[in-house]
């Protein structure tokens, strides 16, 4: 079920980047150091990056299409259910855990109901 169209798909890209970024120092859990803090800075990083190398509406550069970002958003998403338990700070900070693990869910989500294409046009009679 595709209903998010390509812009709110922007919209929602640069606030999840700029959220993963401040997330630790926001939600306490940036004394916690190591893996916990900045796997989410870098992955946020990443997301605005390619929020703004994206070939769509709120794109800067244009240079990376949509349906290549879709796929890096899946694999980006999977990596972020992962990292907790990758990198070991599952049990270091339960808020950073629960912060990496919805923010995957929300990505695939995103991902998985974006619209590729435009709108279809009406056709006026």
């Amino acid at each position: 079920m595709k209903v998010i169209p390509k812009f709110y798909h922007g919209v929602i890209d640069y606030m999840s980047g700029l959220l993963l970024l401040i997330a630790p120092n926001v939600f306490g859990f940036a004394n916690v150091g190591g893996a916990a803090v900045w796997i989410p800075r870098i992955i946020g990083l990443l997301i605005l990056l390619q929020a703004m190398s994206t070939d769509y509406e709120l794109g800067l550069m244009k240079m990376i299409p949509i349906s290549m970002h879709l796929m890096a958003d899946y694999v980006i998403s999977i990596f972020m259910l992962l990292s907790p338990f990758l990198f070991g700070f599952y049990d270091d900070s339960r808020t950073a855990m629960i912060l990496m693990i919805a923010m995957g869910m929300i990505g695939l989500a995103a991902a998985y109901m974006t619209q590729p294409r435009g709108r279809p046009r009406e056709v006026m009679a």
